[in-house]
Order: C-alpha cells, then structure tokens, then sequence
C-alpha cells in the first residue's frame, strides 16, 4: 500500500513537473509559429496602414513600393537581432526576457533601462495622440458620407474636428477608471476583427475606384511640388509614415514568450517574422499603391475620408465605425502600461500617502460600488486632458504618424537589438560583422532623422499655415 502511495505521488509529481516551462511556469507555453505570426499581424495591421496611399503618392511609383520593401527588410533584421535576446546568456535555456525592458535591463544596464523606458513612455503617449486625432478624422468621415448623400456632393458639409476630439477624450476618462480594463479578453478580439475589417475596406474601394476609372493614377515622381525643398519635406514625412506602420520591436518579445520550447523560441520567431511580414508587405502594397492609382496625386491623407470615398456612404459608414471602436480600445491598450508605472513610481516613492495608496467605495445608482483611488484619478484625468489638448491643437494626421514613426524606427527598432545582439553574441570591436551591423543602424539613423526633421517641418508649416 505504502508503495503504492508513493508511486501515485510520484507519478503526479511528474505530470505536473512535465507540465511546467524551465522557468516554473505553468501551464507550459503552447504557441506556434503560426500563431504568433498571427499574434503580430493583428498587432502591426491598424491604423498606419490608412496613410499608406498618401506615402506612396509622395513618393512616387518606383520609390513609394521599393520604400516599403526596404522597410519589411529592416524589420525582418531588427526582428532577427531582437529574437536572440529573448534569453540571457545560452539562446535555448539561459534565463528569459518577456519583455522588450527586461531584454534591455539584462543586457545594457539601468542608464539604457530608463532610456528605453523614456522613449517607450513617448511612444505610448504619442499613440494615444494619434488615436485622437484619427478618431475625430472617422467621425467627422461619417457624418460627411452622410451628408454628401442626403444632399449631393456640391453640399457644404464641414464639421469641426475639435469637438469630436473632445468627445473621444470624455469617452477614454470613462474607460480609464475601469478595473482592469487592459485584462479584458474579448479586448483584442474585437480590435483585431475592426482592424481587419477597415483595412480591408479600404483596400476593396481602392481595387473598385481603380477599375472604375478605368485608368491607373499617378507618376514616376510622385505628386509635384512648387519648390524642390517642398518636395524633400514631403518625402520625409512619407517615410516617417512608412516608418509608422512597420516596425513591431516593442511587442515581439512579449509575443515571443508565448512560444513553446522546443524548438528554441528564437527560431520559431525568426520563421513567424518572415510569415507576417510577408503578408503584412503584400498588404501595405496592395492598400498603398490601390489607392494611389485610384487617386494620383489627389490620395488623401486618409485612405478612408477621401472624397471620392463618399459612395457606397454605408460602407464608409462602417469602415469608419469600425476604426472609432478599434480606437477606443487601442488607446487604453497603449495608455495602460503608463498607468501602472505611474501606479507603481507613487506607491513606492510615497509609501504611507494616503492620496497614494487609500481606496474609497463610490456607490452609484444603478452600478456596482466602484474602488476609487484619488491618484489615479488625479493622473488619469490629466493623462487624458493633455493627449486631447495636444491632439486639438496638432490635428495633423500624417505629420503626427511621421513623428511618431521617426522618433521609434532607429532607437527602438534599431540601436537597442543591434548593441544587445553584440553583447548576446560576444561581436568583438571592428570585426566585419560589427561594421555591418555598425553600419546598418547608421544608415537607419540617417532615415530617422531625415524623416524626423520633415515630421516637425510639416506640423510648423501645417500649424502656421
């Protein structure tokens, strides 16, 4: 009987040890290369790809395309370098980094930690600008369709933006102060279907447009400037846009330690990087030179609020319904991380601040009683209010994705996974793979800059024009 006993514990012992990861992670990871090439297409594909059309009419037939290829090859090696710091040391049993910060903090130290972290915290911020500004641009896309239709395209319809944008504002203070809002399953579900679901519009009305018009829009050289320093401008907001809808760094290691071992998780990820940025490359390309061809050098700034968009009006009424709902829960996606760190840097830094660290029990009619902390509520209410009042007083769609794009591409997608694969692989000082790879963030400053310097050109001239 004792034998037996033993043998049953024994044997549960090992069931449970086999279903736990080397870390004691349990249940063990289960993910696949194809679904975490899923995983980033739902995540890369959003609203970037809406100024595709427009990046592409700057700059031109050849350029416009061959500039997209460029950038799904930059990806694919900032992808590749940034797989092999998923674990410190050994890259199939050394400990594991589930995180873009943490790889950072393994391998470069606290000074690149709170660096990265700084421009992590802009990116996430800029984001929900963003996410401001294209949410308005959608609203005030409907109600034009509408208008257009009830009484014909020669109608003034206008509709100012700022109050729209007040609107999404109001509607994200609500969001913010439900619990555990970011946890919500059904969260990225419903994203990854609205994504979808306009980005596909989108491309559809392109095709349609197209064939429609029977003829192929647009030139070698993109659209024509008065002056060649205008033209440069113009350029390098495209890039920055281009810039925008591609790079994934942020996210890649989080996905990544979701993978099953083995394989080691380093090389599922490099085989689910080409997966998705193959079809995420066709995508872009399908969406970005459709709609140029369908509108030349008159491609708005918004594949979506074009003005030759406004019929059938229900189906732009949709494609724009659903980049709003897609928004709305984006912008709590990327405003949540610095929630928590603002949650975290005050309990700590003020341990026994009752402002800080006291809940109180609202009870409202009609609802269950809210846990309200005056911090949260303090921060939140001023986190939302200055990404609107930014959002108000730069509405500039493409100049404000440029920007953003510019300031992630080299330091985020670039610098940090070439300096941490230096140090993951021992790459000794002006060995041939160091200049390389030396060389090859150089270059990706240099496009980063340039697209940078026209972002902020764009949205002075945009702003004081």
């Amino acid at each position: 009987m004792a034998v037996r006993e033993s043998l049953e514990v024994a044997d549960g012992r090992r069931c449970e040890e086999e279903d736990r990861d080397d870390d004691g992670r349990r249940p063990r990871r289960a993910g696949t290369a194809w679904t975490c090439a899923a995983h980033i297409i739902t995540a890369v594909i959003g609203s970037g790809v809406l100024s595709l059309a427009w990046g592409v009419a700057q700059l031109g037939w050849v350029v416009g395309p061959a500039c997209m290829f460029c950038f799904a090859l930059v990806t694919y090696v900032s992808a590749a370098l940034l797989a092999g710091c998923y674990r410190t040391g050994d890259r199939e049993k050394g400990p594991r980094n589930p995180s873009y910060m943490d790889a950072v903090r393994a391998y470069l130290g606290k000074k690149h930690t709170w660096a990265c972290g700084s421009l992590q915290y802009v990116s996430l911020y800029g984001c929900g600008v963003a996410y401001t500004i294209t949410t308005a641009t959608s609203i005030r896309a409907i109600l034009k369709a509408n208008c257009y239709h009830k009484h014909g395209h020669d109608a003034p319809c206008s509709y100012e933006g700022s109050y729209y944008m007040l609107v999404f504002g109001a509607a994200q203070l609500f969001l913010s102060f439900i619990p555990d809002f970011h946890d919500m399953a059904w969260l990225s579900v419903v994203a990854a279907v609205m994504s979808f679901s306009y980005a596909f519009i989108g491309l559809g009305l392109g095709m349609a447009t197209t064939i429609a018009n029977g003829t192929i829009k647009g030139s070698i050289t993109g659209v024509p400037m008065r002056t060649p320093m205008q033209k440069i401008w113009r350029v390098s907001q495209a890039i920055g846009d281009i810039a925008f809808a591609y790079p994934y760094s942020l996210i890649l290691l989080e996905i990544q330690d979701t993978l099953k071992s083995p394989p080691a998780e380093n090389k599922t990820m490099k085989r689910a990087s080409m997966i998705s940025i193959l079809v995420t490359t066709f995508f872009y390309l399908c969406c970005g030179c459709f709609g140029y061809a369908a509108f030349g050098s008159d491609a708005p700034g918004n594949l979506l609020t074009g003005f030759g968009f406004y019929e059938p009006y229900w189906l732009i009424d949709f494609a724009n319904a659903c980049i709003i709902l897609h928004l709305l829960g984006g912008y709590q996606v990327y405003s949540q991380p610095i929630f928590q760190f603002a949650d975290r840097f005050f309990a700590e830094r003020f341990p026994d601040s009752g402002f800080v660290n006291d809940f109180h029990t609202v009870q409202l009619p009609c609802l269950p009683p809210w846990r309200v902390n005056l911090l949260r509520v303090c921060f939140r209410t001023v986190y939302v209010a200055s990404t609107t009042a930014v959002a108000v007083a730069f509405p500039y769609f493409n100049e404000v994705l440029a920007l953003l794009g510019a300031l992630n591409f080299w330091p985020l997608a670039i610098y940090f996974p070439v300096e941490m694969y230096f140090i993951q692989r021992n790459v000794t000082r002006w060995s041939a793979r160091w200049v390389v790879l030396q060389t090859f963030s150089v270059v990706c400053l240099l496009v980063s800059a340039f697209a940078l310097v026209g972002s902020i050109e764009g949205l002075i001239t945009q702003k004081l024009g």
